[in-house]
């Protein structure tokens, strides 16, 4: 209840100081002190005016169209970052590294081995002039470095061979499946001059001894032990992953064999491989292989060739070793029969690598491998990108062709696996990039790499501590990118925001590594870091962007337009991030970018709001102290961006979006709201005074048939409507008083311009034709009518039933009845008043016409006899069609119907007045004007076109028409008629304070007579000075014309009562022709019988003889003297005052009438007396 008072009280000191709808506001006093001396030194002209609209309207375009602050415009990329990164920087080479390294770098050039690529160089001229570049060595110290490398020990060449797996391996088992194991070793390449049957059958570890035997003149013989893998039972795709190394003495004509077999017996393959390597010579091998033989069991399905009970041959490969490319082999080979005759079938994976060892340079006598790889590597990338033409920080990474050999070789010789590998390119681009800016591409493609190669036995000391530095220096940096990010990354850049994608594809891939687990446990942080990166990044970017704006001490106006442009950078900027950072982050790392940053922003902007709010509301509070135009658009505009800034909370979560600083921004505007609305309704009124003062009443909208004025005041309401629905003041119950006002001021407006209309066409009255008046007054009975129907549009265009909702939930019931009251009436008020000033301009129109129709009722009227009815009409329905087309053309139906009512209602009088000023003449006068009414009424109905028949035919027109037909009426016919008015009256009259009489009446058919019993008599009036009465009825049969001789009777009369007691009978001979009229009745007068003067009238009423002799009637039998009395209820009105009296009044030379009208008034007298 406190409330619902408060909110009350506050309300009507609101409608107090509101502007009323019949009163019109003076100019603004000339003592008020404006917030903008410089705004207030000029007067708002027409242009003025416009520009304050048209100024609103911009300002609400922008919440659709985020006005951008210009960054994506002459934006170089990569910009500079201000904030110094010497911790992410490297160290250089010194010059004495760099001599080593080039002595490394020729030492592997000048020992190369393996295939090369494609895409390697094999001049070494080629690759020693780019290493001069690389290492800026001269010609001299190249020379002495060449010389000192050529003088050096070749380093040892070996091969390491990974056994990894086979498949669709053929089947020996009974099982269906097979028992395989792998036999592998080198072998001196066959002799080309050997005949073409013995090079058909292919090297075998398992030979039969006389095979062996033969073997020892032979150029195919071993050159290094026999390797084994471990047997893999039952299975037809072996997995053994299993790694041999063997040294190499003569790479061009050693070749690696492996037998693939089937194992069938208990013995150890491994052990007896080792046995195997033990024997010395071809022979001691044979033997020893005879000793095999002996111990495996029987397979009888042996291949040609094999002893019983040897191992099944299920495949062997030869791959010579001077194939094999610098980068190795790492695929699948398929399996080769041992002759024509063997039947083998799939595949083997192999990984085959050449490496080397004993280095002879002096940095490999001090670094280890990987140190030297990383060195080279970096000094590589380091001049490789300097040397970018186009766009270095777009570079990929990818090296020039010496570069990639040097590199590749240097791997391969320094036994690099694929891993080790993928960590040093990965640390030496991730360094490389922090000193200098590129693609990211090559940096996620080494993250995929080491993640793919990843095998934790093979990651540690020096190696891990590379890796677990790397990522750390390189998750750091990026999260220093991240705090820079509006200046490293523009999203107005498309490159840019391309690498920012890799960059945080790379951050959410590190996540995912297992190695990244295993350097950072708590993988959760980074997220954390991240949004704390973002958030110091967007305090950063507001505290340089409110320097940009920062104004000097100065106006407050300025002051609010520097922080309109701070909101609108801000909703830009926010705008930007949700559109593409926060799909980056989100996709790549799973980070809610735009949630931390616009929570961040929002909070920095309302803190700053409102600073500068407190400022304007306290300047607004001052006494005499009104809102400029320009102040008033500055305070609109920031809440318009603030309300754009807010809607973009919508996309948080509800746990967030309940938590925004900005969900109560509009209390900061509160009291510059009522400020800032009576500045939209002296703009208002002020556009609506010129509208009218520069309309020329002329067609501008054809189907509206409206003037330019009505389309411009509709315009101002719908723009100010809109202005307070793009408000959308979030507190519904405290918006009340605001939509109050607003919907007063537009009511007011409306009225006032309404107003400037009547008084405009008032002025342009004189001397102007009248068919322009007319047409202007149709103008502007349409200009009013539109205006109307606006109006009747102002609940639903304000939302009015959300309002009361909100405040009965508020306040209850009680709030919802006062919403509903107060704004109802308001707009009660100006409906009523817009009704009243278009009746005033009706009222205008037809007074206009009046004078002609006088004159064309006055002609009907005094044409003669001899002429036709129709004839006399016709000038009237001529002028009347004639009108009938111009108002047609120029109003709109509603109002042609509410002209043409008007101007059926002045015929209607017109008519009137003239049959009463001629009472008495002959019947045909009255039967022409009987014949114009139904002319007038068929024109103004139009074959159901025009107005209803039902509205045509009111009171008005009944009193005409009855006042035509009773003028047409004898003297007999009226006296009929006077008597049916007084049946039906008496009808329906019921307990009046005259009181009542109790009568009998029955009718004796064969006799025609009809027996009156006056029984009694109650609550009669008191006539005499003692309180009381001396009554006596009078009984008549009337009309008197129908019943010539009958004549009156009366009771005695009875002293001193109310309540007489008469109990009389009278008797009255009735025919069947008599009866049967509706007019003939039994008249009742009761009557006050006094000595000395004329006796006084007490009442009278009547009864239809219909009701009593009618044959089938109770009463028209002799029973009916038995039945119930009938109470008559008296009346006491003055008959003279009848328009049936007038008439027969007005009948001066008809006996009958005047007979009856001597009669009537003779009565009236008595009241008059009384």
């Amino acid at each position: 209840m406190s409330t619902l008072l408060g909110l009350k009280s506050s309300v009507l000191r609101q409608v107090q100081r509101s502007q009323s709808l019949w009163e019109r506001q003076e100019p603004p006093s000339p003592t008020c002190i404006p917030l903008a001396q410089a705004s207030d030194t000029t007067t708002h002209g027409i242009s003025e005016r416009k520009e304050f609209f048209m100024r609103m309207n911009e300002i609400l375009l922008k919440q659709d169209h985020i006005p951008d602050d210009g960054q994506g415009e002459h934006v170089l990329f990569p910009p500079l970052v201000e904030q110094s990164i010497t911790a992410f920087s490297t160290k250089r080479a010194s010059r004495q590294e760099l001599d080593l390294l080039y002595e490394e770098a020729v030492y592997t050039i000048m020992n190369q081995m393996g295939v090369p690529s494609q895409d390697h160089v094999t001049s070494e001229l080629e690759i020693f002039s780019y290493l001069q570049k690389v290492f800026d060595i001269g010609q001299e110290e190249h020379d002495i470095i060449l010389q000192k490398v050529k003088e050096s020990k070749r380093p040892s060449y070996a091969l390491r061979v990974s056994v990894m797996k086979a498949k669709n391996l053929m089947a020996k088992d009974a099982n269906g499946y097979s028992d395989p194991y792998c036999m592998l070793g080198l072998v001196v390449r066959q002799s080309p001059k050997e005949p073409e049957d013995r090079r058909e059958r292919r090297f075998s570890f398992r030979k039969r001894r006389e095979k062996l035997d033969k073997c020892a003149s032979m150029k195919e013989v071993l050159s290094t032990q026999i390797q084994a893998t471990e047997v893999k039972p039952e299975t037809l795709n072996p997995v053994w992953n299993e790694h041999f190394i063997f040294d190499l003495n003569d790479v061009s004509s050693e070749v690696l064999h492996l037998d693939i077999w089937d194992h069938d017996d208990d013995v150890s393959v491994v052990e007896a491989c080792k046995k195997l390597n033990e024997i010395s010579g071809i022979r001691g091998m044979g033997r020893y292989f005879k000793q095999i033989a002996k111990s495996v069991r029987a397979n009888g399905a042996a291949s040609s060739g094999s002893e019983e009970n040897a191992d099944d041959f299920l495949g062997c490969l030869n791959i010579p070793l001077s194939e094999i490319p610098v980068g190795g082999y790492n695929q699948w080979f398929k399996l080769e029969p041992r002759s024509t005759a063997s039947k083998v079938q799939g595949q083997c994976h192999l990984i085959l690598r050449l490496l080397t060892s004993q280095r002879d340079t002096d940095l490999s006598k001090t670094e280890s491998s990987m140190t030297i790889h990383k060195k080279m590597l970096c000094q590589i990338l380091d001049y490789e990108h300097s040397h970018v033409q186009v766009e270095p920080y777009n570079w990929n990474g990818k090296v020039s062709a010496p570069a990639w050999t040097l590199i590749c070789h240097h791997a391969m010789q320094a036994d690099l696996s694929a891993l080790q590998q993928a960590i040093i390119h990965w640390e030496s681009y991730s360094s490389h990039h922090r000193s200098q800016r590129m693609c990211y591409s090559s940096l996620l493609d080494f993250l995929k790499t080491i993640n793919t190669e990843w095998d934790n036995s093979a990651v540690h000391g020096d190696l891990e501590i590379l890796l677990i530095e790397s990522l750390r220096l390189h998750r750091e940096y990026c999260l220093f990118l991240i705090e820079n990010l509006h200046e490293v990354f523009p999203c107005c850049h498309p490159l840019a925001v391309n690498h920012c994608e890799l960059m945080l594809r790379g951050l959410g891939f590190m996540q995912t590594m297992e190695v990244f687990w295993k350097v950072f446990p708590a993988n959760h942080e980074i997220q954390l870091e991240m949004a704390t990166a973002i958030k110091k990044g967007t305090m950063k970017w507001y505290d340089k962007m409110i320097a940009q704006y920062k104004s000097d001490e100065g106006a407050l106006e300025e002051e609010l337009n520097q922080l309109v442009k701070v909101v609108d950078h801000v909703c830009a900027d926010v705008q930007r991030g949700q559109n593409v950072y926060s799909k980056l982050f989100q996709s790549t790392v799973n980070v809610d970018f735009f949630n931390i940053s616009y929570r961040q922003l929002e909070r920095l902007v309302t803190e700053h709001v409102s600073v500068v709010m407190e400022k304007v509301s306290g300047t607004l509070e001052q006494e005499n102290t009104r809102l400029t135009q320009m102040m008033g658009e500055a305070i609109f505009e920031l809440y318009i961006s603030l309300k754009t800034l807010k809607r973009f909370g919508d996309c948080l979560p509800l746990k967030d979006k309940k938590m925004l600083a900005l969900n109560g921004f509009h209390n900061c505007f509160k009291s510059a709201m009522h400020k800032w609305l009576q500045v939209v309704h002296e703009q208002s009124c002020d556009r609506i005074h010129r509208a009218v003062e520069m309309d020329q009443f002329e067609l501008v909208e054809h189907k509206a048939k409206l003037s330019l004025s009505a389309i411009d005041v509709t315009t101002c309401f719908s723009q100010v409507q809109e202005f307070w629905a793009q408000l959308a003041w979030p507190d519904t119950t405290g918006a009340f008083i605001f939509i109050t006002r607003l919907t007063d001021n537009i009511c007011s407006e409306a009225v006032s311009y309404s107003e400037l209309l009547k008084r405009k066409i008032e002025r342009s009255n004189q001397g102007q034709h009248q068919k322009n008046l007319i047409v202007e007054l149709c103008i502007a009975l349409n200009n009013i009518a539109h205006v109307h129907m606006y109006l009747c549009g102002l609940p639903h265009q304000l939302d009015w039933n959300c309002l009361q909702q909100a405040m009965e939930e508020s306040c209850g019931d009680e709030g919802r009845k006062q919403a509903i009251k107060a704004l109802n009436g308001q707009l009660h008020n100006a409906v009523t008043e817009l009704h009243r000033q278009s009746g005033l301009l009706i009222a205008h129109l037809t007074e206009k016409m009046l004078h002609e129709l006088k004159k064309y009722i006055q002609h009907i009227s005094l044409s003669p006899d001899s002429i036709q009815n129709d004839d006399a009409v016709t000038p009237l329905m001529k002028y009347l069609s004639d009108m009938l087309v111009i108002l047609s053309e120029a109003l709109i139906k509603d109002n042609l119907n509410r002209v043409l009512m008007a101007l059926w209602e002045l015929l209607l009088r017109l008519i009137l007045d003239t049959v009463k000023d001629n009472r008495g003449v002959q019947v045909e006068f009255y039967t022409r004007f009987q014949h114009t009414l139904e002319l007038l009424l068929q024109f103004f109905n139009a074959e159901g076109e025009g107005i209803a028949l039902e509205e045509l035919k009111s009171e008005d027109y009944k009193t005409v028409e009855d006042e035509l037909r009773l003028n047409k009426c004898s003297s007999f016919e009226l006296i009929e008629q006077y008597f049916l008015e007084k049946i039906t009256q008496q009808r329906v009259l019921k307990h009046t304070r005259f009181g009542r009489i109790s009568v009998k009446c029955y009718y004796d058919a064969p006799e025609q007579r009809l027996t009156v019993e006056i029984l009694h008599g109650a609550d009669l009036i008191a006539l005499d000075t003692n309180g009381l009465s001396d009554p006596f009825v009078i009984v008549e049969l009337c009309p008197h014309h129908l019943f010539p001789f009958a004549k009156s009777q009366r009771t005695q009369v009875k002293l001193k009562t109310l309540h007489p007691v008469f109990d009389e009978l009278f008797y009255f001979h009735v025919s069947p022709e008599q009866y049967r009229h509706r007019y003939a009745c039994i008249t009742f007068t009761v009557m006050d019988y006094d000595w000395l003067s004329t006796n006084d009238f007490a009442g009278d009423a009547v009864a239809p003889l219909s009701d009593f002799c009618w044959p089938g009637r109770a009463t028209a039998t002799a029973a009916g003297k038995n039945l119930q009395p009938v109470v008559l209820h008296l009346s006491r009105e003055n008959p003279s005052e009848k328009p049936i009296m007038k008439l027969l009044d007005a009948r001066k030379g008809d006996r009958e009438a005047q007979e009856f009208v001597k009669k009537i008034k003779e009565i009236a007298k008595c009241m008059e007396e009384e």
